[in-house]
């Protein structure tokens, strides 16, 4: 004969803010690890081993991709903080570092990565004029510190966590 087994339901579930906390953690490590993993390891092997004007193209792809993966990252976490603080969440600098991140990721991706994609296709174009080679390494090089910056902003909230610790009898 069939029997029956009672659907058990848990106790003691999993409170939401550890669901929180995990997904934060998780949406940290996408967007930092991602940034060092292009920036450090995936950019410099390309340039190795493919031609200039490939390895380009295909790295100024992943740091676009990099960009929009951030900005939701980004926009998640601190959508998470300052609900998760309340007002009090703009006075924790880990908010600033988010705020920092998005807008240094913003300006890259909306500024100086749409005037460098416009100044390469000028440079399929022969003969190349050096004002337009001399602006894609100018812009080429702010993009780089930024990213940069991004990155050691990344590298902190990492070290230091996503949400402040909580004090012994608080």
């Amino acid at each position: 004969m069939f029997t029956a087994t009672p659907f058990v339901v848990d106790p003691n579930p999993m409170p939401l803010s550890v669901i929180l906390q995990a997904a934060e953690r998780v949406l940290l490590t996408l967007w930092v690890g991602g940034l060092w993993m292009t920036g450090l390891v995936v950019a410099p092997v390309l340039f190795r081993n493919y031609e200039r004007m490939v390895a380009g193209d295909i790295a100024g792809r992943l740091f676009a991709a990099m960009s929009w993966l951030g900005m939701v990252c980004g926009a998640l976490l601190l959508a998470f903080a300052v609900a998760r603080t309340r007002q009090r969440g703009w006075r924790d600098w880990r908010a600033g570092v988010l705020v920092l991140m998005l807008v240094i990721t913003v300006i890259g991706e909306f500024g100086l990565a749409v005037r460098m994609r416009e100044l390469k296709e000028l440079m399929t174009l022969p003969p190349v004029a050096p004002a337009v080679l001399s602006e894609f390494g100018r812009l080429h090089g702010i993009a780089s510190l930024l990213f940069l910056a991004n990155s050691a902003l990344g590298l902190v909230l990492v070290v230091f966590g996503i949400r402040p610790r909580v004090q012994a009898g608080s």
